[in-house]
């Protein structure tokens, strides 16, 4: 209802997942964001299938102006398939490769966008003649293969970075541990689920049983101690809706079948409120947390799908007298951030937090690389998750060489099952095969149809589980091994190299730390007079300025017309106020660590007052010099200019011009180490850069 509506530079919307159903809430906000940005980003590490709705609700609302509707979707992504083979055939290097990968570029090429959009580019062109050429060396090869991922309709709007391509972080070590039920808890399990099911078939026919009582079988196979208060919930709801049923139907109510499920409901209440306090799969549970606590990283991560799993697991915990935390979906963003802070503390902070509990969502958003041990109280059946679960600790920064991963499970449950026969023999928990998200999706989609599908022995699912993992490790196996072959094929990892070469592009020398603090030195030093004001060796620094000095810099940032943001108002705030020491830093790891210090990077005000005081129309002449054994010792006149590209992708480009080869190929090498001398000294007169114009 905003009127004007608020302006946005850039909306960056992490875990944009959960934004691809456009009925939401949360798809409508983020859309107002959209609509009032320059420019938007969205972040995701749940991969979506390419050729899916969820992918275009989030491509229109990202690009409404390209993908218009369904119908442009699907004649964009019509080519994909082709170009996708094409990859595979570059890339698997068979006998003949490039002749099966020009057959499936011209496929791509006579779809209707490929007609338009690839036939005539000229990249297309060039790389359909080097195809038809014999012998084609690697540095072709990798060049084609680089073009083809290119030529993707979604390339230019996607940018998938995949885990396998930045390398393993770590060992994963995965241990099972098996615990049964009690005999009272394994009669409690079966009655229960053989009552849902009854009453199900009665309330809703056969079709949809198998559905609705997957949550219940899992639920129990997780927890039944933390089941057990909300059992009579359960089994009211349960006669409640088969009461209504029967007094809503035309024929005459099944007295008996009604008082038979209301006399099975009280027994199974009465079991729940007298299971025995014993519980052996905590014990084991706790087990694992006792003997971390010995260690010099004492932090446990525990995970499980469950709520009530969870509050169980709290109050059994504090029992201990052991330090927990809980993460759900209903904590709040700044109480989670509060919580991982505390989770992060050193064992001998009062308020440190040891063991953190978490659900599926509550996990998201954060990163918990300081702790090293993780253990699924229960599993949930989609591979994808587990691996969402697994990266929360398996990511850069992760110091252990080695991450611990517990799996307990109990047996004689449909979970039981799918972790024997399916999940541990496609190898989830031993190294990422996140990248395999087609093949993962699949497979999730097959392990709900074996679940769910009750009309199935125990031993037949056993045998659908063994047969489904055996299908898909192939394929999983046989996508691996062609990015063996690839590596074999050039002695590089592609997908890294590319990856690597695409980043070395768009990095600035002159917006690294070290940069930008030279950069702001000697912004207070014109400003201010030359002095020490930045004090200390590491990457956590004091600044110091006098109150006049601060009253000059203060002056500066109001030129700016600042915006009322967070980072410019508290900056302000330290040059109006009497404290002559800022605690700062220019280093991004230090900052994540001290929220308390000002991160002087290129948006902050303090580096834009600096471009502004220091900005210039007038050219800029300097000297340096540089050591390089391979040019001839001279001087060497040079030239500088900024080249802005206007079309459909805007750059910016500083381009050296001089007349000597050597130091106009090298120029960016040689200014990174050299060494400033006084202009006044050895400058020619000005007329003689005319040359470089």
């Amino acid at each position: 209802d905003l009127d004007p509506p608020p302006k946005f530079d850039l909306v960056i919307v992490d875990e944009a997942h959960h934004i691809r159903n456009s009925s939401t809430f949360a798809h409508q906000g983020v859309r107002y964001f959209c609509e009032n940005a320059e420019a938007v980003l969205f972040l995701t590490a749940t991969p979506v299938q390419m050729g899916s709705h969820d992918l275009y609700t989030l491509l229109h609302l990202l690009r409404p102006d390209l993908v218009i509707d369904v119908e442009t979707f699907q004649h964009m992504a019509e080519p994909n398939p082709f170009i996708n083979q094409a990859l595979n055939e570059a890339r698997g290097g068979g006998e003949s490769w490039n002749q099966l990968a020009l057959e499936a570029l011209d496929s791509a090429a006579g779809t209707a966008w490929g007609n338009t959009m690839l036939r005539n580019n000229p990249v297309f062109q060039e790389t359909r003649q080097k195809l038809l050429q014999k012998g084609m060396d690697r540095e072709d090869r990798v060049l084609a293969i680089r073009n083809i991922e290119n030529f993707h309709s979604f390339s230019r709007i996607i940018n998938r970075t995949r885990r396998r391509d930045i390398g393993n972080f770590c060992l994963r070590r995965p241990y099972t541990i098996e615990v049964k039920f009690t005999e009272e808890q394994k009669k409690l399990h079966d009655q229960l689920l053989n009552f849902e099911a009854t009453a199900l078939s009665i309330l809703h026919g056969s079709q949809n049983v198998n559905f609705m009582m997957s949550t219940l079988r899992r639920q129990t196979a997780s927890c039944v101690f933390g089941l057990a208060p909300y059992i009579d919930h359960i089994l009211n709801r349960r006669l409640t809706e088969f009461e209504w049923h029967e007094s809503t139907d035309e024929e005459m109510p099944d007295i008996g079948l009604f008082q038979s499920l209301r006399d099975g409901a009280q027994s199974i209440a009465e079991k729940a409120r007298s299971l025995p306090p014993n519980d052996p799969k905590f014990d084991e549970f706790l087990l694992i947390i006792l003997e971390k606590q010995d260690q010099e990283n004492n932090k446990v991560m525990v995970f499980s799908s469950f709520k009530h799993t969870l509050f169980y697991l709290e109050e059994k915990l504090k029992e201990q007298g052991v330090r927990v935390g809980l993460v759900y979906g209903d904590v709040k963003d700044d109480e989670r951030v509060l919580l991982r802070r505390r989770f992060e503390g050193p064992r001998d902070v009062a308020n440190s937090i040891d063991v953190m509990l978490f659900s599926e969502v509550g996990c998201e958003g954060l990163d918990y690389q300081f702790c090293d041990l993780m253990i699924n109280y229960d599993l949930p059946w989609n591979p994808m998750r587990i691996e969402q679960r697994i990266g929360r600790i398996d990511r850069r920064g992760q110091k252990s060489e080695a991450v611990a991963i517990y799996n307990l499970v109990t047996p004689d449950t449909v979970d039981a099952d799918i972790y024997e026969r399916c999940l541990l023999r496609i190898g989830v928990f031993e190294e990422s095969i996140g990248d395999c998200e087609e093949i993962l999706g699949d497979i999730y989609r097959e392990i709900r149809g074996i679940a769910d599908n009750l009309e199935l022995t125990e031993l037949e699912r056993q045998e659908k589980l063994e047969q489904l993992a055996d299908n898909e490790i192939s394929k999983i196996y046989e996508q691996q091994a062609l990015e063996d072959r690839e590596y074999e094929l050039f002695g590089i990892r592609l997908p890294k190299f590319t990856m690597d070469h695409e980043v070395r592009e768009s990095e600035s020398y002159w917006l690294t730390s070290g940069s930008v603090q030279r950069f702001v030195t000697h912004y207070i030093d014109k400003s201010v007079g030359k002095g020490e004001y930045i004090l200390g060796e590491k990457d956590l620094k004091t600044l110091r300025l006098s109150q006049d000095a601060r009253n000059l810099l203060l002056e500066d940032y109001r030129k700016l017309s600042p915006q009322r943001t967070p980072m410019n108002r508290t900056w302000e705030k330290w040059l109006k106020g009497g404290e002559p020491h800022c605690v700062i830093t220019f280093d991004s790891a230090c900052a994540a660590d001290h929220r308390e210090a000002h991160f002087i990077m290129p948006l902050h005000p303090f580096v834009n007052q600096a471009a502004h005081f220091l900005e210039t129309a007038d050219p800029v002449y300097t000297a340096f010099r540089v050591s390089d054994p391979a040019a001839v010792p001279g001087d060497y006149l040079f030239a500088i200019y900024a080249w802005e590209y206007k079309g459909i992708r805007q750059e910016l480009k500083l381009v050296p011009v001089s007349e000597e080869s050597n130091v106009q190929e090298n120029f960016f090498d040689y200014i990174e180490t050299a060494v400033k001398i006084d202009p006044e000294q050895v400058l020619p007169e000005e007329s003689a850069f005319e040359s470089q114009l």
